[in-house]
């Protein structure tokens, strides 16, 4: 249970700050360094202890999949230290997105699925925040709540320090793709999960997002369509059918899971299309605002990269259209 009372500003500020100021030690430690331009804020999670920490040796990599020096395609692994990446506008307009760039749990897709998502919402105003999670496998405690702890923590960082980000708390967004989706999905409908023990006071506020967005998303983790890979880096390779249930986004959804927002190509031969499709399914059943796109092509894994030409391109401005509607975005 979270702890009675409700936190003082000063106390909240405090808080916050005590976690900036560790921000430059980390940041090394975080396989950050080459992909933070200068200016961006760097906000860690946790102040102190971090949930599930083993003490096990991780090492930060960055692996570079692009050959193309204009546009790196970087993949992170080894996150000891999760983060949040900051990327104001120039002029916000006071709504907010969290970032979450999948990788099947495994790496993160950090330029395709994180900057890049970035560099559009704030072209519109938007203040994006980019987390770098921890990835289950490497060397923690309860690691199938590991991801959900950091996007919890997350999300309440963003609410506790909003004065100072110049966002409104009635108007932060999550975003997330493919296994990021899964991430984004599940803190749509478990954001009022005690994952972790409560550290401070920036644990008092709310995890729920306004808004989600779901793009190419891992949904279900015991269906015949999962995404195998997803689930075992997740949950191990035996995990039990109540550890898959449990896991699984569509079986979470309740009268307080928020809009959600899914597009997926129909010819996804990785996540197959019908992850969308039954947690929009379980969406109407329990009337919740949700919208679905299926294109037509589009493949698994293309971001903001697809040529205006391809239909599927369109998907950002379909996403803040009906955000708008809910009233997170400005129409």
């Amino acid at each position: 249970m979270m702890p009675p009372h409700e936190p003082t500003r000063r106390t909240v500020l405090t808080s916050a700050a005590a976690l900036c100021s560790l921000a430059p030690t980390l940041l090394a430690s975080s396989g950050l360094g080459a992909q933070v331009r200068s200016g961006d804020e760097i906000v860690p999670l946790w102040p102190n202890a971090i949930p599930g920490d083993r003490h096990e040796a991780i090492t930060a990599s960055i692996e570079e999949r692009s050959r193309d020096a204009h546009h790196p395609d970087r993949w992170v692994r080894g996150v000891a230290h999760p983060v949040l990446v900051v990327k104001r506008p120039v002029r916000s307009n006071g709504a907010a997105v969290l970032v979450m760039p999948g990788g099947g749990y495994g790496f993160l897709s950090y330029d395709n699925e994180g900057l890049e998502q970035a560099a559009w919402l704030n072209a519109r105003g938007i203040t994006a925040f980019v987390l770098q999670y921890r990835l289950p496998g490497e060397g923690w405690d309860n690691r199938q709540l590991v991801p959900l702890q950091d996007a919890q923590r997350a999300m309440r960082l963003i609410r506790a320090g909003a004065r100072r980000y110049g966002v409104d708390i009635a108007r932060i967004a999550v975003l997330g793709f493919s296994a990021g989706g899964h991430l984004a999905g599940s803190l749509a409908t478990r954001h009022a999960e005690q994952s972790y023990a409560p550290v401070d006071a920036i644990d008092t506020q709310s995890a729920r997002p306004d808004y989600a967005g779901l793009i190419y998303p891992v949904v279900s983790m015991e269906a015949a369509f999962s995404h195998g890979g997803s689930r075992d880096a997740l949950l191990g390779d035996v995990a039990s059918a109540a550890l898959r249930h449990a896991a699984s986004v569509e079986a979470r959804v309740t009268a307080d899971t928020p809009p959600v927002f899914l597009a997926h190509a129909a010819d996804d031969d990785l996540v197959p299309v019908a992850n969308s499709v039954v947690l929009f399914t379980a969406l109407k059943a329990q009337a919740r605002p949700t919208e679905l796109h299926v294109f037509d092509s589009g493949g698994h894994g293309f971001g903001v990269r697809l040529p205006k030409s391809r239909p599927a391109s369109a998907w950002p401005d379909l996403f803040l259209a009906f955000g708008a509607s809910r009233g997170v975005f400005h129409g």
